[in-house]
């Protein structure tokens, strides 16, 4: 799931101006992470974000030498209440990994194969306009190589949830099936295989392949195979409940630029919007406990992993075998330090985040801002990872 994230200095500028023009104006930074020589740099990074713009942010790491958070700004510019390092927030996309952890479960356990077409298991779904379930694998919805339109770019979808209509649509509730079929009123934007271009669509359908398959809600499969086996209790698949679990701080959105910006609270939305490319719930803390567990082969078998991290380039779908690559619901993202690292970034209304860990989960971060319109998200994990 994405939403515009705009990051010009002109931009944070105006917003601000509009932040203030509205009363949602924020009091001063206000940093209470630990600071060492550890995780100084970063907590530099999440102050330096919530200066350029970004609400409030909060940051965490999980690795050898112990766990450490890290807050910035507030969580609420009404009131001035500062971030908790416990805060939950809607992830966005970082969903994806959970969801295809779950298929690559499934295949592990001989219930299903990635090379199964989607014709196979959701026959006469994906149909008409040039799109055909028949030339589609699973394996191509998981790696985003399946070349079918991605929903949230439908027009009419985006008029409804990604400007000030909004504010009048916040509560709808969006069907798996209307997802898909948005995508479908759209040619495919190239032949399965042949190219690569990230698309929602592709995670909708594999979240109804869960349940077809285990005849259970892909919700359902996630709470029973991962969040209760790993304790992540602050993480949830919420359906279409509207609010955030406590604690958790208001996330702002940018609904508008022209002819002002227009910065709203968009905390409470009905997540089907997103569904299973991206309604999911969770916290800093929670969300490296996850990667440091599959990362470590708690949660796959070895070969499951391995097809996991089996990147493609992300500029034309041909092997990647070094620089930036799209997995199974898994991204390879090159550091400037000469590292790589292995997760995912999800960017929902008011809400952007990421969950990055070393090959071997033994270097866990994770990140929010609770809002959508600044910050430089690589910046932060780079002074994690290599400052």
């Amino acid at each position: 799931m994405g939403t515009r994230t705009i990051r010009t200095a002109c931009t944070v500028t105006l917003v601000a101006a509009a932040l203030a023009g509205t009363a949602l104006v924020s009091p001063a930074t206000a940093a209470t992470g630990t600071r060492g020589p550890a995780h100084g740099a970063t907590q530099r990074a999440i102050e330096t974000a919530v200066e350029e713009g970004v609400p409030g942010a909060v940051a965490g790491t999980r690795d050898r030498r112990g766990v450490w958070h890290g807050v910035a700004g507030v969580g609420d510019v009404t009131t001035g209440q500062k971030r908790s390092p416990d805060d939950r927030f809607r992830i966005g996309s970082i969903t994806k990994t959970f969801v295809a952890t779950v298929l690559l479960q499934l295949q592990a356990e001989g219930r299903i194969d990635l090379d199964d077409t989607v014709a196979s298991h959701l026959p006469g779904l994906v149909r008409g306009n040039g799109n055909d379930g028949h030339a589609i694998t699973v394996r191509r919805l998981l790696n985003h190589t399946s070349g079918l339109f991605n929903y949230t770019a439908d027009p009419e979808f985006r008029a409804k949830v990604f400007s000030e209509k909004f504010l009048e649509h916040r509560y709808d509730t969006w069907t798996a099936r209307q997802l898909v079929d948005t995508a479908l009123a759209h040619r495919p934007d190239f032949a399965p295989g042949t190219d690569w271009k990230y698309s929602n669509t592709n995670y909708v359908l594999a979240g109804m392949i869960v349940e077809k398959v285990t005849g259970r809600p892909y919700a359902a499969e996630i709470e029973r195979r991962i969040l209760r086996p790993l304790g992540l209790r602050a993480t949830s698949v919420p359906g279409t409940a509207t609010r955030l679990p406590q604690p958790s701080s208001r996330a702002y959105g940018l609904l508008a630029v022209e002819p002002a910006p227009r910065v709203e609270d968009v905390t409470e939305l009905n997540p089907s919007i997103a569904g299973a490319s991206g309604e999911m719930i969770s916290t800093t803390a929670d969300l490296n406990t996850f990667f440091t567990a599959l990362f470590q082969g708690r949660l796959l078998p070895a070969r499951q992993l391995a097809e996991m991290r089996d990147t493609v380039s992300t500029e034309d779908g041909g092997p990647n075998t070094s620089g930036p690559g799209y997995g199974l619901g898994l991204t390879r993202q090159p550091l400037s330090c000469d590292k790589a690292l292995w997760g995912h970034g999800g960017g929902i209304h008011g809400s952007s985040s990421v969950a990055l860990a070393t090959e071997d989960g033994g270097h866990a971060f994770a990140l929010n801002f609770n809002g959508d319109w600044a910050g430089d998200t690589r910046t932060v994990y780079e002074a994690e990872f290599c400052d």
